[in-house]
């Protein structure tokens, strides 16, 4: 199980509040996108529960233990930035030496062997071309880029992930694609996901519910049906109105 709670929770930046307040509840295996404007602190959010980031009040929880005080490499979070966060001058993997997605267990020290192993089975699973393994980030597209951040997020499988405009720096023509990929790779692995987003047709297509945020509140948090029939006030109709309705599917995902 593996239910995120966040209560209460406030952040301020010297004198500007980044959350206020927020309370939110993200189910065991959900797919929940937070959308809103630029700068109403979706990223601070993430930021928080991945502690990258100390609240000024509240408390998170993750599978009801408090992760106020706890680590960030001890969370068992995986955050997934807009830039992908990949190591430039690193291959995507190798046999022996340190690489972008070998790198978290060869600093567990797992065998090479164990590593190997590991390793073949997350590109199978995430569907990474084999002859792009010996190739560097500057050498790989957006899309392929996107999928080597999620492998490298999932050799140490996490409890929770979070996701941070994964697909701003993506063509058009490619969105689809990797949106669908990005679903895939959630219905195989059943990860608590959180993903972070400023595009409502998106948020409609993949989410199991959305959460409206405006100045670092929640305004709303339902599915996307529910959302589209009842929206919270003006400023959610807004929104969900900037959505191709037309990729809803009939409403029914």
């Amino acid at each position: 199980m593996s239910k995120v709670r966040l209560v209460s929770l406030s952040k301020s930046y010297g004198t500007i509040p980044a959350v206020k307040k927020l309370n939110l509840e993200i189910n065991d295996e959900e797919f929940m996108v937070l959308i809103g404007a630029t700068g109403c602190g979706k990223t601070t959010t993430l930021r928080l529960i991945a502690g990258l980031e100390q609240p000024d009040q509240g408390h998170i929880y993750i599978d009801n233990h408090l992760m106020n005080d706890v680590k960030v490499g001890q969370r068992e979070v995986q955050m997934i930035f807009q830039n992908f966060a990949l190591w430039p001058h690193m291959q995507v993997t190798h046999e022996k030496k340190i690489a972008n997605m070998n790198f978290a267990l060869k600093i567990r020290k797992w065998l090479d062997e164990d590593i190997k192993a590991r390793i073949e089975d997350v590109v199978h699973r995430i569907g990474i071309d084999r002859e792009l393994l010996s190739r560097k980030p500057p050498e790989l597209s957006a899309g392929q880029k996107q999928k080597v951040a999620i492998g490298r997020a999932v050799v140490i499988p996490p409890k929770v992930f979070l996701m941070d405009e994964p697909m701003s720096n993506i063509d058009e023509p490619a969105k689809v694609k990797i949106r669908d990929e990005i679903l895939g790779i959630h219905k195989q692995l059943r990860t608590t996901t959180l993903y972070v987003t400023h595009n409502m047709a998106d948020a409609m297509i993949m989410a199991d519910r959305i959460a409206v945020m405006q100045d670092g509140a929640i305004l709303q948090v339902a599915t996307p049906q529910e959302m589209y029939r009842n929206p919270a006030n003006s400023y959610v109709a807004d929104f969900v109105k900037c959505s191709d309705i037309s990729f809803l599917r009939s409403m029914g995902r």
